[in-house]
């Protein structure tokens, strides 16, 4: 019996290599099973909701506007889930290729042209953030990868300590070694089992959308769920029990999204990320620091700013901070500072 089951699963296998290559990894296969279940999810609560309520119905014979408005918030929010999965998070592997090809392009320019290579045809991709570089990784400066990693890092640093054990390649700070995924992720934060891939500097701003705009869709199919219960409490009974167990998952649900979003909007505004809120004390580069100060913090609006506008379009590397800043960071905000907008 053993023999023959596990015949068949070879004949699986084999059939899904041919035929699916994407779905021959058991991974894949869990993700893409997890996709489905949530779209199903989604399509069950939205039907059941049209299936039932005959006034709603009604509402969207007198006032399309208003169904149509939630179905449109229906499909961007599977839209904004399928985009945020299908995003990368932002490599270390791609933001070192990104530097070595830019590198390649200024050598080549070199060998064309007694001219430096201007910023136009060799940068772009790649910054450096902090008072230690301050600078923009450029064509017109050619730097490897290993030494542009070491600068953000004090002087003394070995470089076995920021080398990352599976990928072998130098880890700028805040970057992680996500096991799912298997690469090092920038700014790496946490990886997401229901999107189905990390959550990092490249897809965070993507997240934040998500978890926003699914929040707002369990909200106001909560609304529905309940003044349909107030119209309909008495009439079939079966319909009210299966739509009152419907609504407590989703109540359930509504509190967890409302949760993740609030948590994830102070990550934001601090400029941290739940890997280095978690694990803050096993960190190297954050153990010394106290609590209270965010290192990476650059004030309320420049972190909106970078989240919103700048990570989509660059990788951006961030150095530590100095002794200098940390010192000025934990300082106490005093009325002055509140009016030159310190914080900000």
């Amino acid at each position: 019996m053993k023999m023959v089951i596990d015949i068949c699963r070879s004949f699986r296998d084999r059939a899904l290599d041919h035929c699916f290559p994407c779905l021959s990894d058991p991974a894949r296969r869990s993700s893409l099973g997890l996709k489905v279940a949530l779209v199903i999810l989604h399509l069950i609560y939205a039907g059941i909701l049209f299936l039932f309520d005959s006034d709603l119905i009604e509402k969207r014979k007198k006032e399309p506007w208003y169904t149509a408005l939630y179905l449109l918030l229906f499909f961007a929010t599977l839209v904004q889930y399928f985009i945020t999965s299908g995003s990368s998070p932002g490599y270390v592997l791609d933001a070192m290729r990104a530097v070595n090809e830019t590198n390649v392009i200024y050598k080549k320019s070199l060998m064309t042209s007694k001219q430096p290579a201007s910023s136009k045809n060799g940068s772009l991709i790649v910054t450096v953030e902090g008072s230690q570089s301050g600078r923009n990784f450029q064509g017109s400066n050619p730097t490897s990868w290993t030494k542009l990693v070491m600068d953000m890092y004090p002087l003394g640093t070995s470089i076995r300590t920021c080398t990352c054990s599976y990928c072998n390649v130098e880890q700028p700070p805040r970057a992680k070694h996500c096991h799912d995924c298997d690469k090092c992720v920038l700014q790496f934060d946490h990886h997401c089992v229901w999107l189905g891939t990390c959550i990092g500097q490249g897809n965070h701003c993507k997240f934040w959308w998500y978890i926003c705009e699914e929040t707002a869709l369990c909200l106001w199919t909560g609304i529905f769920y309940i003044t349909y219960l107030k119209a309909n409490i008495s009439r079939a009974w079966w319909k009210d029990a299966f739509m009152i167990l419907l609504l407590v998952a989703l109540s359930i649900s509504i509190i967890f999204l409302l949760l993740l979003l609030l948590f994830h909007s102070y990550l934001i505004l601090t400029n941290q990320t739940t890997h280095e809120l978690v694990r803050r004390r096993r960190i190297p580069y954050l153990r010394g620091i106290p609590e209270r100060i965010y290192p990476f913090s650059n004030g309320v609006c420049s972190n909106l700013y970078d989240f919103c506008c700048v990570r989509s379009s660059i990788y951006g590397l961030e150095s530590l901070p100095s002794a200098q800043e940390l010192e000025e960071k934990s300082r106490p905000y005093t009325c002055l500072d509140v009016l030159t907008c310190r914080c900000c």
